[in-house]
């Protein structure tokens, strides 16, 4: 079964702009487990003793979770590492010609020696260690496989195939991540970038191509335009797949409020699975189609996440949704009366940019029963 393995605590926080505090970062990580995540990467301990002394307190939860921390290929940063108590170091090496030669200013073969000499001094210590392609989707497959190959005989137990700048489309990661998948024993842990808004369909490209493990964070954070998002990944796994991976999908926009109000990022009201409005509906074909059978225009129930269908009235509903709206109230309208009501909600709608509430409705409704109605909107 495939893992996520949520970086919200990582990458979710190097989003530009976003501090976690001590304690965000604790009720974060008791949130993610709470839900079913089984896996987290949560902290960078080369950042220092305040970094480290989070890290720590995270792991003296004793959270029912493998907790990885990110380090670059290098001794100092696995010494760093190995004080803190993580289950996983995971060692991250740009694996790109553009990143080994412009980056570091080195070349493949110092790449290689450089991980057959960490990932050992790291087994030594007796760490289990995943190694990061950093740039793989831009890296030559061939030297990818090479990089798998000394991994795995140096003692890594997985390899992240990280899409850093967002590169790919879900057909060409299926077939990287294929092809690592028959050139390896590795687990191989898949981490998408939404650069061009492909995050979560790359990630699931390579769930069908055999990838172990995904990157996810809570809302998409991350750096630039973010990770592929835990919400996202979850639902789409389960209705599109057919794979659940543990999670109480219940518990995701309690999740997501709460990593929006940590970094002060919004959700935005169209968000998928957590947005605010992504359960609401105006369009008259809709609103009839749902009184009839909610199936007609749901995909899934949203009460799989807490949630509910919420009918407004506006500018593109229709006299059926009027009607609703009323009976809803205890008020009952005939054809004519709902048609006038009709007129008057799509004359607000327009004039205010906004949805007419309870009261709007019932004035409405008062306004349709009074004498020469007919040209009476206001």
């Amino acid at each position: 079964m495939v893992m996520i393995n949520d970086t919200t605590l990582r990458d979710g926080e190097q989003t530009a702009g976003v501090a976690f505090t001590a304690d965000e970062k604790l009720a974060i990580a008791q949130a993610l487990v709470a839900a079913g995540v089984r896996e987290m990467e949560i902290g960078v301990p080369a950042m220092g003793e305040a970094e480290r002394e989070v890290i720590r307190a995270i792991v003296a939860l004793k959270l029912p979770a493998r907790l990885m921390v990110w380090c670059r290929l290098c001794v100092p940063d696995l010494d760093a590492a190995a004080a803190c108590g993580a289950d996983i170091v995971h060692l991250a090496l740009p694996v790109s010609d553009q990143q080994i030669l412009k980056k570091l200013g080195r070349d493949r073969d110092w790449a290689l020696k450089q991980l057959r000499e960490t990932v050992a001094v790291a087994r030594e210590r007796g760490l289990t260690v995943s190694i990061g392609g950093e740039d793989a989707s831009r890296a030559d497959p061939d030297f990818l496989c090479r990089v798998l190959e000394v991994a795995q005989a140096a003692g890594a137990v997985r390899f992240r195939y990280a899409d850093t700048l967002g590169v790919l489309d879900p057909f060409t990661t299926f077939e990287a991540i294929a092809r690592l998948r028959a050139a390896s024993d590795l687990d191989v842990e898949m981490h998408a970038h939404d650069d061009l808004g492909l995050a979560t369909a790359n990630t699931l490209a390579a769930v069908r191509a055999g990838a172990t493990h995904i990157s996810t964070t809570v809302n998409g954070l991350g750096e630039r335009a973010g990770n592929a998002a835990l919400e996202e990944a979850v639902m789409a796994l389960r209705h599109l797949h057919g794979i659940d991976i543990g999670i109480d999908s219940r518990q995701l926009p309690v999740i997501s409020e709460l990593v929006a109000e940590a970094s002060g990022r919004p959700v935005a009201a169209n968000k998928p699975i957590v947005g605010g409005w992504v359960f609401t509906h105006e369009a008259g074909i809709h609103v009839d189609g749902l009184v009839k059978d909610a199936s007609n225009y749901q995909s899934f129930d949203p009460a799989e996440v807490g949630r509910s269908h919420r009918l407004v009235l506006g500018k593109h509903s229709g006299a059926a949704a009027v009607v609703n709206a009323c009976r809803e109230l205890g008020i009952a309208v005939d054809a004519e009366c709902a048609r006038l009501i009709l007129e008057r909600v799509r004359d607000f709608a327009i004039r205010t940019k906004r949805n007419p509430d309870i009261r709007d409705l019932m004035r409405f409704h008062r306004e349709c029963q009074a004498p020469n109605s007919e040209g009476a909107v206001q």
